[in-house]
């Protein structure tokens, strides 16, 4: 029986993702940057009709990377994102000026009118009113009613329709989810996503909404909170244990809390996740210099470098391949940087340490990782039908490359995004007697050892049920 059905390609530890858009719309530019190391396709369900996001689907299901098979998809829902409804002509405010801005109000040519749904009842006199990202920011100086304030502009600026709004240190009585966001993730489940990430996340209750979605529709798709908003800072550890993984949305954050403490929330972010052996995800300006030009500056290449080096499992650019002028250009520089990058890395010391309070699948994965360092093992194989055992091995960061042989091209895909972790699909085994041609025929067919070489092989018996990652043994090329 021929188990391997597609040839392996081991390339970066630290994926990399992109934002679809009109500037990679073309077939071939997005199937260019494919082959230059995208590993998943963040869909933004921000912007387009249904059909026009429809669309991005089709389009990423008919790329195949280099063994065969399309990317991966991120959905990345709006969430209750504040946003400019109504100004009149672009509107360009100076400071000092007094404006009223207001939502639940039909167009008003002297306001400003921002989205529905949410009352200004916490919000007090003197409260900052942020517009495009701080590029303008207004005072609160007068509350009229629960939803109309009078503010003075403080730094001026223009201002037009859906311009995200922020209200910094005001908790605000948003749901989870949007009644678009449901209509968007319903799209997403049937058009296969990989991932779902869940916007504005606030405490770890939030993913019980998509849960309930997720459950009345039969499917398991991984959820991942963005972290942008400062309440979630206040439920880190919840927020993290409770979810797939974890997005550190920088654009947002930034906005929430002040800048300079952004660096610092983001190094604290993936350490918890690295612990918790949640992927955790590196977003937003990345490369923001080649929205416009060609080559990024050297701060956006220590910005990235930075972050591998703090353990992250993954990039992922937005306006740089979404509407920037150099898609296929970002993703060349992106895999250069990490590639580079990781040759520096002495994985051996980056090891996240065991706890003595753990399971056994948390334990043999741990010791497979010490065995592979011992006796300096190049390749571990895991047989894995949920992804559960590849991912507890990419929690302790090892320097041997994680090889994961699923029968499922769900947990194919979604493998895709987690550090170090290089998924293969082969054919449907079942018993636990398989195990060791499986593994001696893939390493044969794709030439990864010398003969007498050593590799590890771990999973988890009886075949087929998650999280029960229960054995391992070391074999002979």
């Amino acid at each position: 029986m021929k188990y391997c059905t597609f040839v392996l390609v081991i390339r970066n530890k630290t994926k990399i993702l992109a934002t679809v858009g009109p500037a990679c719309s073309d077939q071939r530019v997005l199937q260019n940057m494919v082959d230059s190391g995208v590993n998943a396709f963040r869909i933004n369900m921000s912007h387009g009709s249904l059909l026009e996001k429809k669309a991005l689907f089709d389009q990423i299901k008919k790329l195949n990377n280099r063994d065969g098979h399309q990317p991966s998809i991120l959905t990345d829902l709006a969430g209750p994102k504040i946003r400019i409804k109504y100004v009149k002509d672009d509107m360009v405010l100076k400071a000092g000026q007094n404006m009223v801005i207001a939502n639940d109000q039909e167009a008003d040519d002297e306001k400003i009118i921002i989205s529905s749904g949410f009352s200004f009842g916490r919000i007090s006199e003197g409260g900052k009113i942020l517009i495009n990202d701080g590029r303008v920011q207004l005072e609160v100086t007068e509350k009229i009613d629960v939803h109309s304030l009078k503010v003075k502009v403080v730094i001026g600026g223009k201002v037009k329709k859906r311009k995200g709004v922020n209200f910094p240190g005001v908790a605000l009585d948003m749901p989870s989810l949007t009644e678009q966001d449901v209509i968007d993730l319903a799209l997403a489940i049937d058009e296969g996503t990989d991932w779902v990430a869940l916007s504005f996340v606030r405490s770890p209750h939030d993913k019980e909404v998509v849960d309930a979605i997720l459950k009345e529709k039969g499917v398991d798709i991984p959820v991942m909170a963005k972290i942008e908003k400062w309440e979630a800072l206040e439920h880190l550890d919840e927020i993290i244990n409770t979810f797939d993984g974890v997005m550190v949305a920088r654009g947002d954050l930034g906005v929430e809390i002040p800048q300079e403490q952004v660096p610092l929330v983001q190094k604290r972010i993936i350490a918890l996740a690295n612990k918790a052996g949640k992927p955790v995800v590196i977003a937003t300006q990345l490369l923001e210099n080649m929205v416009e030009n060609p080559t990024p500056t050297r701060a956006e290449i220590s910005d990235i470098a930075n972050a591998i080096f703090d353990g992250t499992d993954a990039l992922l650019v937005t306006g740089e391949t979404a509407i920037g002028k150099f898609p296929e250009e970002v993703i060349e520089v992106l895999s250069k940087v990490v590639l580079e990058t990781e040759q520096t890395i002495d994985f051996d010391n980056i090891h996240q340490p065991i706890s003595h309070q753990q399971h056994t699948a948390d334990a043999i994965s741990h010791a497979t990782c010490q065995i592979a360092n011992d006796m300096d093992i190049g390749v571990i194989l895991t047989l894995t039908h949920s992804g559960s055992t590849a991912r507890m091995i990419a929690r302790y960061k090892p320097s041997a490359d994680i090889i994961a042989l699923t029968p499922v091209e769900k947990t194919y895909r979604q493998l895709s995004v987690i550090w170090g972790v290089t998924p293969n699909l082969i054919d449907q085994y079942s018993s636990s007697d398989d195990i060791p041609n499986v593994s001696a025929e893939f390493i044969e067919k794709n030439n990864l050892l010398d003969r007498g070489e050593h590799y590890v092989v771990t999973g988890g018996v009886p075949v087929g049920v998650p999280g029960t990652t229960n054995f391992l043994f070391v074999q002979k090329a």
